[in-house]
């Protein structure tokens, strides 16, 4: 049977809440009291769990990982796998547990988060999305717990910082790249706008079609919401309309996927009768035939950077900036090609 702090006291010939100092590093203690009840610890070999350390001291070593998005959209995203993955890694290193979260909504997300905040469950959050109503963040930001949000951040706040990749401006470039191709019929397949990163990267694609003159066909902008089968339904829909656009930029994987799949349901030659570039990952790329023209998002460094600062605010350093951009770089492959 494991052993406990009153064996420890007994052994020891101290009081329990002696025992509870000397495992807090408090001070008041006497040197020969410190000594003994080391000394019993060694011989007992007990080893203090992780909740009873919480409740005697500053809280849990955690921190807890957010989407803000509904359970099923988190988990059939690769994009949020990926990035987990980086997360959880950096967090061992510092010697943090990481505390998965997934929700309804996100008022569901809110009251978790509030609850576990108050309980002193989690040192720190990182939030995997950006939601474009920003309720959310000016209610976390009334505490002192650092966050960091992976996306953009419009408000002013005091304990949340952002890692993001400039959606707006990889956007604009991959559709400028197609309109070098030679293609004028662009369509935009974009996830659910009710995050900040789709808003971002739909605009990005209508600056560059308005700045080279090109008229967008209102059904040629389509939402393909959040989950595999609303992305595949979305992809059906555009390639179900009488006149198809020749290339259509797609704003993440889960999209990428979906129009893969629906242009060889429909017997639709990718690139020669449709051109696909758009934003995807490394786990995903490498798999499609032909191979993605597009950004591969770095989500591994998105997650790292993101580790960095909320460790950075949780030891009390205080990073150069609220606010850090990672930089991207197309990649031209067999997905695209000049208008038949």
């Amino acid at each position: 049977m494991a052993a406990t702090i009153y064996d420890i006291a007994r052994m020891a010939g101290v009081s329990k809440s002696t025992v509870s100092r000397v495992l807090n590093n408090q001070p008041n203690i006497s040197p020969e009291a410190r000594d003994r009840v080391m000394q019993a610890i060694d011989t007992l070999n007990y080893q203090p769990s992780k909740l009873a350390r919480a409740l005697t001291s500053s809280g849990f070593d955690a921190i807890m990982v957010i989407s803000t998005r509904p359970t099923r959209s988190t988990l059939g995203n690769p994009f949020f796998a990926d990035i987990v993955h980086a997360i959880a890694s950096r967090a061992e290193e510092e010697g943090f547990d990481v505390i998965l979260q997934t929700s309804r909504n996100s008022e569901d997300d809110l009251q978790k988060c509030l609850v576990k905040i108050k309980e002193k469950m989690v040192k720190g959050i990182i939030m995997l999305s950006s939601p474009a109503d920003e309720a959310f963040f000016v209610q976390l930001d009334s505490y002192t717990i650092p966050v960091v949000v992976i996306g953009r951040v419009e408000g002013q706040y005091r304990h949340i910082f952002s890692v993001d990749t400039d959606n707006v401006h990889d956007s604009y470039r991959m559709t400028q790249a197609l309109i070098a191709q030679g293609h004028r019929a662009i369509a935009c397949l974009h996830a659910s706008l009710d995050f900040h990163v789709s808003i971002d990267r739909l605009a990005g694609y209508r600056q560059a079609m308005a700045e080279a003159g090109l008229p967008v066909d209102p059904a040629w902008i389509v939402d393909g919401g959040n989950s595999v089968e609303e992305g595949y339904q979305a992809a059906c829909r555009l390639l179900a309309l009488p006149r198809w656009p020749t290339a259509v930029l797609a704003t993440d994987a889960l999209k990428i996927l979906s129009l893969y799949r629906a242009a060889q349901e429909q017997g639709c030659s990718i690139p020669g009768q449709l051109s696909i570039m758009g934003f995807s990952n490394t786990s995903i790329s490498p798999l499609l035939t032909p191979p993605l023209s597009g950004i591969d998002v770095p989500t591994a460094q998105l997650g790292w950077q993101g580790g960095d600062l909320l460790f950075a605010r949780i030891t009390g350093r205080e990073p150069a900036q609220m606010h850090t951009l990672v930089e991207t770089e197309i990649r031209y492959a067999r997905s695209t090609a000049a208008p038949a």
